[in-house]
């Protein structure tokens, strides 16, 4: 078993200027759906060329947002995994392209989002009843201070930091080894506030 810890990194501006390109988004979201996967399988399932998917596979991990995995493959055979910890976005860029980049990582978060909690509700149905019941919907309408919902933030993410270790942990299980019961599981948590970006009554001529 993988002992050792990681932490998520802050993508810095020339990796989220990488990132932010639709095809390298699709080949990091299929890896993290179906795990370890050749430039081959992924050209299949994204309808492109070998040589195309090699290419962006490379980028990804010049930006260390994937990693070969060892030991996987035959020849020159390479699997590409997720590197394990994840990544944030970090504060906003006052740079143009930097913030565009952002913007388009932020869209298509969005767009994920919308696809999974979509597959879901077709998936739940047929779904064994052991995830169905460990799985959850919530929203929650508060009034906070900007310095409460920060903190409310701070904690969640700390929960969430203490689950994603537990997950990491298990990358270098043999599947063999592994619980049969362990599933992917996917967590969305957003913290916004509503109507912050508008004008106020008093703001109104």
């Amino acid at each position: 078993m993988q002992s050792k810890s990681f932490s998520a990194r802050t993508l810095d501006a020339n990796a989220l200027k990488s990132f932010a390109h639709p095809l390298r988004l699709r080949i990091y979201e299929l890896l993290d759906e179906h795990g370890p996967s050749t430039a081959t399988r992924l050209a299949a399932l994204l309808g492109q060329n070998t040589g195309a998917t090699s290419y962006h596979l490379r980028e990804l991990a010049r930006h260390e947002m994937i990693e070969v995995v060892r030991g996987m493959g035959r020849g020159k055979e390479k699997y590409w995994r997720i590197t394990p910890g994840g990544f944030t976005y970090g504060e906003p860029d006052p740079d143009p392209e930097t913030a565009r980049a952002l913007g388009v990582l932020l869209d298509d978060l969005v767009r994920q989002r919308g696809a999974e909690l979509a597959r879901w509700r077709e998936e739940e149905e047929t779904a064994p009843e052991e995830w169905v019941r460990a799985s959850g919907f919530g929203r929650r309408s508060l009034r906070l201070t900007p310095e409460e919902t920060t903190g409310l933030r701070e904690e969640v993410f700390e929960v969430l930091e203490r689950y994603r270790a537990l997950s990491d942990r298990r990358e270098g299980e043999s599947p063999a080894l592994r619980d049969p019961s362990i599933g992917h599981v996917v967590i969305h948590f957003d913290v916004l506030p509503v109507g912050a970006g508008r004008e106020t009554p008093d703001d109104v001529s």
